[in-house]
């Protein structure tokens, strides 16, 4: 088979995180404008490249003042670095349905090399509407990737001291993306 490009549509693409809060519990938040490619050829998965984009000024924790407070030249510093972005392009097929893939991560302008543990979990022809008109059938896939990152990493290194020696914010983050992609038709895609 001839390689194929897939596009993530951002309706139903998100990234989410999760840190501990106070040393007892965990905040989450969630990132909704999230746009990626995929290029793989079904036969030589472990030959596929991957892009995705993150626009961290859309940070969502439910909470407005921790909203701000995460926008802020404390942690995410949108003012200067808006986007986030993953390139992916050493691929590991663990078994049927389960990927390493490893690329470099940027946030807030630093780039570190991170793994996402990625699953496939299937495809699917669907109806396809535009301008009120059902151009289907498009064909849709489903992944997601998790990983755990250490925010200092990554110059995101703010936090207070609370009682007993804990910290507001833990280091350690847990990532997760949840991926529906779209494959591009062979026309568009050439």
């Amino acid at each position: 088979m001839a390689m194929t490009k897939w596009f993530f549509e951002p309706g139903h693409t998100a990234a989410e995180f999760r840190a501990r809060h106070m040393t007892v519990t965990y905040v989450r938040g969630q990132f909704k404008n999230v746009h990626g490619l995929l290029e793989v050829d079904p036969d030589e998965p472990e030959d596929a490249r991957v892009e995705v984009t993150v626009d961290a000024t859309q940070v969502y924790t439910g909470q407005p003042q921790r909203d701000a407070h995460l926008r802020s030249a404390d942690f995410f510093d949108v003012e200067h670095h808006p986007m986030w972005t993953f390139v992916g392009s050493c691929i590991h097929q663990v078994s049927g349905t389960e990927f390493e893939v490893t690329g470099d991560l940027t946030v807030r302008g630093v780039t570190r090399p991170v793994t996402f543990d990625v699953t496939y979990l299937g495809q699917w022809d669907t109806p396809w509407w535009e301008e009120g008109r059902d151009l289907g059938p498009r064909r849709r896939a489903g992944f997601a990737a998790t990983t755990r990152i250490n925010r200092h990493d990554f110059g995101v290194s703010w936090n207070d001291v609370v009682d007993r020696g804990g910290v507001v914010v833990s280091p350690m983050v847990d990532v997760v993306v949840d991926v529906e992609a779209v494959l591009e038709p062979i026309e568009a895609a050439a």
